[in-house]
């Protein structure tokens, strides 16, 4: 099925939000390529730790003191 609105005039600037000439190529290229994990905490978890090192010191710790016994 084809669009009704074949003759809608189509707008010839693209609009000021859309502007992307201050742009950089590649910006998060490197980044990308390190790959990322993410991970939603609840919110009483993100309160404790407030920004990604502080969950990283947190897990770092866990896994040095080892699996649990018991």
């Amino acid at each position: 099925m084809k669009p009704e609105n074949k003759n809608e005039p189509y707008p010839e600037e693209m609009r000021p939000e859309y502007d992307i000439r201050g742009g950089v190529r590649g910006k998060y290229y490197e980044r990308y390529r390190q790959g990322t994990n993410v991970v939603l905490l609840e919110p009483d978890v993100a309160a404790v730790f407030p920004n990604s090192d502080s969950v990283n010191r947190a897990l770092r710790t866990l896994i040095e003191r080892g699996p649990e016994t018991g």
